[in-house]
């Protein structure tokens, strides 16, 4: 047969949920059937899900797998199926893909290559199978071919790459399937989202076509599958250096089938898609962040969000974002489905003209926690907000608690503390006053508490541990605070989010210090503008703190003695709260690289604190 109808299947999966992966998986297959799917391709270890962690290295997940696998083999006659899952030979175990056809397995292709850098640590758990090399496995009572194995079906011949396997440069599979004239490469990932992420798969895709003379299925996992990466549930289906289809990105659903019918011999016969993706950040970071806290939220069965809402950017992007979750969520499911889902069944009313409202006031509880410092303005822009999303908003003040523990400190060391010499243990303490409470509304609501920071406080530690850190998940920890604040000025218009209107009209403050002070944010650090940029440098590209400076100075747009200082704080900062990083709540995987410790980027708790580098730059 020349023409052949194929599909990728995305599926939202969870570590241990066996029986709601196994149903996302049945379905998907029901559905490929019905629509006369011939070939269909899952995602990367779709029956575990794919961040099972340490659980890879137990000897009975992996058989609870196999296990799982017996379950879909019968529901396999009339299609091929391609599922993903980890399979164990001897002592060693291998990420694995295996081809079923007509209730009977054909094989099981290990992966080649493991994903080892960024939020990737594949090594710990799996080992690579070496190229061209086939072996046999015995599977409940029967030999199966296992390794690298091309199959002939439906008269064209058919090949894998698996995620990582596909980013290999020279050295992919995808020459040597090339070279043994395969007219189907498919690639199961679970490639995390990342900003932008979507065109370089798509350029991977089309141009592996081409160099390998073949029809190409990219199907990728979808949603926030074990708490901080994030799934796109992208599948492309390419050929002749063009996209034939593509679907929508970041779906609630829990699959999706992309079905595309290939020509495999008249290439006059396939229909190409002039697929236009404007690949804009602001809405992908809308979007994913959406979902993810959509999945977190009813996966660990929580009945909402608290946030401590300051009425400065960052609890504002948190709270538009659950909106947009709602708002997102309510579209594609329809309100009853998306109700269901979070475990909200027969709580509304669903012919409600205020529905999202009505939705909003019951998931997201909102706090005003004023101490002395505060400004009249934030409490307007806070109020203003949570109204105009319809979250429930709650106002008190901290000014005795904050009184109570220093006038007990101050009895105990002797003297009275004050701004000169105390500013950051009075600014910490407001902070950490504010804690205890927000998570007791927390607790009384079943709710998770929104942690609000960024990724440019986590850099320097601008942060309170025990304080304004508190929190069970951190939506924007992945994003830094230049992309907030441009963003929330987008969301205003783009979203519709008019409540972010005062948000947008104030500088970025702390309020810890006294008014007269007027504190803000990069009078602190420093311009937001340049923390982004020496990040990027320092932590994305790895470089030393002279390499920055000449790379910045000559841009010119800094003075050199200026430039300096800034280079030398951000390392500073950077060094010394490491420990903080450590503890901030878990956070999404969003751009493309982030500063968790437990993902992207590793540091050394204790460390000479760049002395000598730092040395050289003041030398310079």
């Amino acid at each position: 047969m020349s023409q052949i109808k194929i599909a990728g299947a995305t599926v939202n999966q969870t570590p241990l949920d066996w029986k709601s992966n196994l149903a996302h998986i049945l379905d998907a297959i029901a559905e490929a059937k019905t629509n006369g799917v011939q070939i269909l391709c899952f995602p990367e270890l779709a029956i575990t899900s794919y961040n099972c962690e340490d659980l890879f290295l137990t000897y009975w997940l992996p058989k609870k797998a196999s296990d799982q696998l017996k379950v879909i083999i019968p529901h396999t006659d009339g299609i091929t199926v391609a599922v993903g899952l980890p399979v164990r030979l001897n002592t060693l175990l291998y990420n694995c893909v295996c081809m079923i056809k007509d209730g009977e397995i054909l094989g099981f292709t290990a992966k080649q290559f493991l994903a080892r850098d960024g939020v990737h640590y594949e090594p710990r758990w799996f080992d690579p199978w070496p190229a061209n090399e086939v072996t046999s496995l015995e599977f409940d009572g029967k030999m199966y071919p296992f390794g690298d194995i091309t199959y002939d079906l439906h008269g064209i011949k058919i090949g894998f790459e698996i995620c990582e396997d596909a980013w290999r440069g020279d050295a992919r599979p995808g020459y040597r399937l090339c070279d043994r004239k395969v007219d189907l490469i498919m690639n199961p990932s679970a490639s995390h989202f990342a900003m932008a992420k979507s065109k370089i798969r798509e350029d991977l895709v089309t141009e592996s076509t081409l160099k390998f003379n073949c029809t190409y299925l990219f199907c990728n996992l979808l949603g926030n599958e074990a708490g901080r990466m994030i799934y796109d549930g992208e599948t492309i289906i390419a050929k002749s250096g063009k996209i034939i289809a593509k679907n929508p990105l970041l779906s609630f659903e829990d699959f999706n089938l992309t079905i595309a019918t290939v020509d495999f011999q008249d290439d006059s016969n396939n229909q190409y898609t002039p697929y236009l993706h404007h690949y804009d950040k602001n809405v992908e970071f809308a979007d994913a962040t959406s979902l993810a806290l959509f999945d977190y939220m009813r996966k660990v069965k929580s009945q909402g969000f608290v946030l401590s809402l300051s009425g400065g950017a960052d609890s504002a992007a948190c709270a538009v974002l659950v909106a947009q979750m709602v708002r997102r969520g309510i579209a594609q499911l329809g309100p009853e489905r998306f109700l269901n889902k979070l475990g909200f069944k027969d709580v509304f009313d669903l012919s409600s003209a205020y529905l999202e409202k009505d939705i909003l006031a019951h998931i997201l509880h909102t706090a005003y926690q004023s101490s002395n410092n505060s400004s009249k303005d934030t409490l307007e822009s806070a109020q203003y907000l949570a109204t105009s999303l319809g979250a429930s908003f709650y106002q008190w003040e901290i000014a005795s608690e904050v009184d109570s523990y220093t006038s007990k400190i101050e009895k105990a060391i002797g003297r009275t503390l004050n701004w000169e010499k105390d500013d950051i243990a009075l600014q910490n303490i407001q902070a950490r006053s504010r804690s205890p409470i927000i998570w007791l509304l927390a607790n009384l609501k079943n709710a998770l508490l929104l942690t609000t920071s960024n990724r440019s406080e986590g850099d320097v530690g601008y942060t309170t541990m025990d304080g304004d850190t508190s929190g069970s998940i951190a939506p924007i920890a992945g994003v830094d605070k230049y992309f907030i604040l441009q963003w929330l000025k987008w969301a205003e218009k783009a979203l519709t989010y008019p409540g972010l209107n005062k948000v947008n009209a104030l500088q970025p403050s702390a309020e810890l210090r006294p008014s007269e002070q007027s504190q803000t944010d990069e009078q602190d650090l420093m311009p937001y503008s340049v923390i982004v940029e020496i990040e990027r440098h320092a932590i994305r590209d790895g470089r030393d703190p002279v390499s920055i400076y000449h790379i910045m100075q000559e841009e010119g747009k800094i003075a050199d003695e200026i430039l300096k200082g800034y280079i030398i704080k951000f390392f500073k900062l950077w060094s010394r709260n490491q420990w903080k990083r450590e503890r901030l709540a878990p956070s999404f995987h969003l751009d493309e690289f982030n500063v968790d410790p437990k993902t992207w980027y590793r540091f050394p708790i204790v460390s000479a604190s760049f002395e000598e580098e730092l040395d050289a730059l003041n030398h310079l």
